[in-house]
C-alpha cells in the first residue's frame, strides 16, 4: 500500500528494477521451471512427460531425474521437437516479426522510477501526503492521464518545475520554457525530465507550432517516457504538417505496431495521415497547395523570416516549372493533331499539270446569293457556341480577339 512512510514516499520496499519494458525470461530459467517435476505435482502424468521431454528436446537435464529416464526421455523427445515443428511452421519467427518495438509501462514500474528520485528530494510529511493523494491505489492510469499524473508529482515535489508549468500556460515558446536547465540533458533523471519534454510537445503541437514540437520531442525514445504513444503520435502530426514524408510514414508504422496499447483517437487519426501523406508527390499541386497552407499558418503566428521567405520562393518555383510544362505538352498536343490532321507528305513533289485538250472561254455563270447584308450573322446561342468551340483550348484572353473578329465581320457585311 503507498503510503507516506518515511522516505519511502509510496510505501514500496525499493529493491532492483523490474525487467525492462518488453523484456522477458530467459528460455532457460522457463524451461528449467517448466520441467522440474515438483513444480508439476498438481499436473497429470502426461504434463510431466511433455514438459520433460521439451526440456531434453531443447538441451536441458529435469531435475530430480534418474539417469535412465532421462536417457529414455531423450530418446522419444526427438519426436515430439518434430511435432512441434510441424504443428506451425514459422510460427514463432511470424510472432517475433509482428511483436511491437515499444510497450506502454506498468504503473507499478512508474511508481517504482518516481520513488527513487522522491526518495533524494527530502520532503517534508506535508509534500509527501499531497503526492500519495494524487495516487489513489484502485485507480488505473494509462497513456496520457499517467505522463499528467507523472508531471504534477514532480511540480509538488520540486517548486522550479512548477513555475515552469506555469511558464508553458502561458507561452510556451518562450526562451525560459524552451531553454530551461530542466530539460537539458543531465538534469535530473529521465523519469522526469523525458516527460516534461513531452507534455511541453505535446503543448507546441496544440498551439501548431510544429517545427518547436519536433525540435523538442527529438532524441526521446518511447521507453524513455510513460505514455510512448503520445511521443509517438506527436512526432508523427509534426512530421505530417510539416510536409516531412520519409519521416513521417516510420513514425506511423511504429505507433500502429501496437494498436491494442494507444487510444483509439491516436489510430484513427494514424490511419488518415498515413492515407493522406502517402499518394503526395514532389511537385505535384497538392503539394504547392500544402505548403502555401503552411505559409499561411506561419504568417498567422507572426512569423516572417527567413524560413517563410524560403518557402514563398519554392512556391513561386514549383508553380514557374508546373506552367512551363503544361505549355510544353499543349504544343506537343497541338503539334500531334496538325500532324495527323495534314495527312502524310508525298515522297516526291507533284509534277506540273498540263491545261486539257479542250478549249473555251472560261467564263462560269455567276450564282444569285441574294443582296442582303446579313453575311455572318448567327442566332446569340449558336454564336456562343461557335466562339466556345473554338476558344477552348486558348488562354482566356484569345477570346475577346475572337470575337472582335467575328464583329468586324459583321460590321463589313452591313457595310456592302
Amino acid at each position: 500500500m503507498w503510503r507516506a512512510n518515511g522516505d519511502e514516499v509510496f510505501g514500496v520496499s525499493r529493491r532492483p528494477a523490474p525487467p525492462s519494458r518488453g523484456a522477458t525470461p530467459s528460455r532457460t530459467a522457463t524451461v528449467s521451471r517448466i520441467a522440474n517435476p515438483a513444480d508439476c505435482r498438481r499436473g497429470s502424468t502426461r504434463w510431466r512427460q511433455l514438459a520433460t521431454a521439451l526440456a531434453l528436446s531443447l538441451g536441458f537435464a529435469p531435475v530430480g531425474l534418474p539417469w535412465a529416464a532421462t536417457t529414455a526421455a531423450g530418446l522419444s523427445c526427438v519426436a515430439l521437437s518434430s511435432v512441434f515443428s510441424n504443428a506451425a511452421p514459422g510460427a514463432e519467427v511470424d510472432d517475433l516479426a509482428k511483436r511491437s518495438t515499444w510497450s506502454a509501462p506498468a504503473v507499478a514500474q512508474v511508481k517504482l522510477e518516481l520513488e527513487g528520485w522522491l526518495a533524494t528530494r527530502g520532503l517534508d510529511d506535508a509534500t509527501r501526503g499531497k503526492i500519495v493523494a494524487l495516487w489513489p491505489e484502485a485507480e488505473m492510469l494509462e497513456g496520457p492521464e499517467l505522463l499528467d499524473r507523472v508531471v504534477e508529482t514532480s511540480a509538488i515535489a520540486d517548486p522550479a518545475i512548477r513555475a515552469w508549468l506555469d511558464a508553458v500556460q502561458k507561452n510556451p515558446t518562450a526562451d525560459a520554457v524552451l531553454k530551461s536547465p530542466l530539460l537539458a540533458d543531465d538534469a535530473g533523471p529521465g523519469i522526469v525530465r523525458h516527460n516534461l519534454r513531452l507534455l511541453l510537445g505535446r503543448q507546441l503541437t496544440h498551439a501548431s507550432l510544429y517545427d518547436e514540437a519536433l525540435e523538442t520531442l527529438q532524441g526521446i525514445e518511447p521507453n524513455q517516457v510513460v505514455d510512448p504513444a503520445s511521443l509517438l503520435f506527436y512526432q508523427s502530426v509534426g512530421h505530417h504538417r510539416l510536409l516531412q514524408k520519409d519521416k513521417c510514414l516510420p513514425v506511423l508504422a511504429r505507433l500502429m505496431e501496437n494498436e491494442q496499447a494507444i487510444p483509439r483517437r491516436y489510430l484513427t487519426l494514424a490511419r488518415l495521415m498515413d492515407a493522406d501523406l502517402r499518394p503526395l508527390k514532389p511537385d505535384s499541386l497538392d503539394e504547392i497547395a500544402r505548403l502555401m497552407d503552411d505559409i499561411h499558418r506561419r504568417l498567422d503566428l507572426g512569423r516572417a523570416g527567413t524560413k517563410v521567405r524560403k518557402e514563398e520562393d519554392d512556391v513561386i518555383a514549383k508553380l514557374d516549372k508546373m506552367i512551363e510544362d503544361l505549355e510544353k505538352q499543349q504544343q506537343q498536343q497541338q503539334q500531334q493533331s496538325s500532324g495527323q490532321g495534314g495527312g502524310s507528305s508525298p515522297s516526291s513533289p507533284r509534277a506540273d499539270s498540263g491545261g486539257g485538250g479542250m478549249k473555251g472561254a472560261g467564263n462560269v455563270d455567276p450564282k444569285n446569293i441574294g443582296k442582303s447584308s446579313g453575311w455572318g450573322d448567327l442566332p446569340a446561342k449558336d454564336r456562343q457556341e461557335v466562339l466556345q468551340q473554338i476558344s477552348k483550348d486558348l488562354p482566356a484572353h484569345y477570346r475577346e480577339t475572337i470575337e472582335e473578329y467575328f464583329r468586324k465581320l459583321a460590321r463589313d457585311g452591313v457595310k456592302k
